[in-house]
């Protein structure tokens, strides 16, 4: 799903933040990279123990790790501004589905876990690896879908360079609604309700032993990471679609408040390609770590 652009600023009224904004991308992609590329080693080197939750998993690791490769452009186009060609939508267009393929994968994860903990004997039966590839495939070809439907709203000629969209070139009425109702309300409604209630099922749960109370802790320490990570970083820059949806009309020199606030908004939105793979690569070395002692127990039995 790809926005229109990610600036609001022209040739003769340049943000002042940009520079910064751009500069605070280069320890996004490196730190984004060394994280994401850390759960992918985690992933292929324990393939054996995948689980339909690692599927989930390694598509936002994907996801994320796509958008963290493109970085570099955006860090280069501050500098060194790159010629209004395709190749401008094809990154603004990488970016924008990664960043949505990650959201609803997110959303798709909490979704699997609440019905894993609230109904873990009904759901045994279609929790695979097979549905959750399925799942994720869809994700991503609704992303892609939708992409190619507002193909016009990241028409190069719209552009005033590869990264600043034209006064004149607004989003549609209903490429808003879709981003923000079914890129951002949807999600964020459907994420509150199953983290609150995972917590909810997990906090009633009587303790067997002082392992599963610590195990239960985790869990609940990374949903509620997870939910406040989602939030925080996805709400800015959906407040400012419609906030430039909004102040289309005004003239130019009223909408540098809004300019500059985007670019705040999208560069804060690119941080949760770090900030959940934080919380998954602990959560995977916790369960790899888990298994391999059954696993030495089971053996030290025999």
């Amino acid at each position: 799903m790809s926005s229109p652009q990610v600036a609001m600023c022209n040739n003769n009224n340049t943000c002042e933040v940009e520079i910064l904004q751009a500069v605070g991308y280069l320890p996004v992609f490196l730190v984004g990279l060394l994280l994401n590329m850390a759960v992918l080693r985690v992933f292929l080197a324990k393939r054996a123990m995948w689980t339909d939750t690692h599927v989930y998993m390694l598509n936002l690791a994907a996801a994320n790790c796509s958008l963290v490769f493109f970085l570099p452009f955006r860090i280069y186009n501050a500098f060194h501004r790159l010629d209004r060609t395709h190749f401008c939508t094809f990154l603004i267009s990488t970016h924008y589905i990664n960043m949505y393929a990650s959201i609803l994968t997110v959303t798709a994860i909490s979704i699997h876990r609440y019905l894993a903990v609230k109904y873990p004997f009904h759901t045994r039966t279609w929790r695979s690896k097979k549905v959750a590839a399925v799942v994720c495939g869809t994700i991503w070809v609704t992303v892609v879908t939708i992409c190619a439907v507002f193909r016009k709203d990241k028409d190069p000629r719209k552009l005033i360079t590869c990264y600043e969209v034209s006064q004149e070139s607004t989003l549609s009425v209903e490429f808003l609604v879709v981003l923000e109702v079914l890129g951002y309300l949807l999600p964020v409604l459907i994420l509150v309700f199953c983290s609150t209630q995972t917590i909810r099922v997990l906090m009633k749960e009587k303790d067997e032993d002082e392992g599963t109370t610590v195990e239960k802790r985790n869990i609940i320490g990374i949903v509620t990471a997870n939910l406040i990570v989602f939030v925080v970083c996805y709400t800015p820059i959906h407040l400012g679609f419609l906030l430039r949806f909004l102040f289309k009309k005004i003239k130019w020199e009223s909408l540098k408040l809004v300019c500059d606030f985007w670019l705040v908004c999208e560069w804060i939105a690119t941080t949760n390609c770090f900030l959940d793979s934080i919380s998954y690569y602990f959560m995977l070395k916790q369960f790899y770590f888990e298994n391999s002692r059954s696993a030495v127990n089971t053996h030290d039995r025999q």
